[in-house]
């Protein structure tokens, strides 16, 4: 059997999801993946963003759980990832230019699928980059009913390395022209080179051989390390969360955060002082668990949908408001 088969059998579809890709005004084409629409019954649809670097295949198990809790589901992939455009030649590298552009993928995505096509009421379930790029739109966008975000990025851990420094290299390297390099000592790893035992994300080993064998199976899908430009870009995004949400302030949709105990991507510290300043914030922390946490293993997951099911079944008042 091919890689295809192989990973078919290791990474099932769930019954009934569907691709199709849209475009942006700005000329990106984007990949999404609709699921459970018109079967009965629905409670609504959750939105399903993915961290940098990932693509649709990798959410096929989370997607599954979701159809059993009767929800229709809709997926997107990033630009600069998955099936959708790249921004350099080299289609490995990830970069962006500004987290704007993800604005405007989150956008285009709602209007021209989301709002016309699925099933009311909306969530959101967003990990990591997904996760800050769908708390920037709260304060204007009112489309979701309830918000997830499981290891947002509001800081980036950079392990060791003391973080003035390493934001003093970023930006002096994109102001030197590097900023379509890959951030040293990252470049074009590939998943198959690494084991579960140094992985960052996940101490699941199935899962880990799955992500793998997807990024084997489908190399055009998955892609390196990020570029300069794209850390400079989340900077930008991070230092506009602390310094433009005032104390106390509010979100009118409600947020779950949920934290990885054994984090070493995002920074915990940073993602608590902002929920604290939040009063729409709850937080919880899943102790032991690696950023990935819809990846790890099932005493970690078990833990996180508990906290999904009892959050987005509380009571709450809600209507769809679209603010220009």
């Amino acid at each position: 059997m091919d890689d295809h088969g192989d990973v078919l059998q290791l990474n099932p579809p769930p019954a009934g999801l569907a691709f199709d890709h849209i475009t942006t005004p700005s000329g990106a084409r984007l990949r999404y993946a609709l699921c459970g629409l018109q079967q009965k019954p629905i409670r609504g649809t959750v939105c399903l963003f993915q961290g940098r670097g990932e693509f649709i295949e990798k959410y096929f198990e989370t997607i599954a759980d979701l159809r059993r809790r009767n929800y229709a589901v809709a997926a997107l992939d990033w630009r600069g990832q998955g099936g959708s455009s790249r921004l350099l030649r080299n289609s490995r590298k990830g970069h962006i230019k500004s987290f704007a552009q993800y604005d405007e993928d989150l956008v285009s995505f709602m209007r021209a699928v989301v709002l016309p096509d699925c099933p009311p009421p909306y969530y959101a379930l967003a990990h990591s980059t997904g996760g800050s790029i769908v708390l920037r739109a709260l304060p204007r966008r009112s489309w979701f009913q309830k918000v997830v975000v499981l290891a947002p990025l509001l800081g980036i851990n950079a392990r060791g390395v003391p973080e003035g420094p390493a934001r003093c290299l970023a930006r002096t390297g994109k102001l030197l022209g590097l900023g379509d390099a890959f951030v040293p000592g990252t470049g074009r790893h590939h998943l198959d080179h690494l084991s579960v035992e140094k992985s960052v994300l996940t101490s699941d080993p199935r899962r880990f051989a799955r992500t793998a064998a997807l990024a084997k199976a489908f190399p055009d899908m998955a892609i390196g390390g990020p570029t300069i430009g794209w850390l400079c870009a989340a900077l930008d995004c991070i230092d506009a969360f602390h310094r433009d949400f005032p104390a106390k302030a509010d979100f009118q949709t409600p947020v779950l955060m949920v934290l990885a105990g054994n984090e070493k991507v995002s920074d915990n510290q940073a993602a608590r002082r902002f929920a604290r300043r939040m009063r729409s914030i709850s937080l919880i922390e899943i102790k032991g668990a690696r950023h990935e946490i819809l990846m790890e293993r099932d005493f970690y997951r078990e833990q996180l949908w508990a906290a999904f099911d009892s959050f987005l079944e509380e009571e709450s008042s809600w209507r769809y408001e679209e603010v220009a």
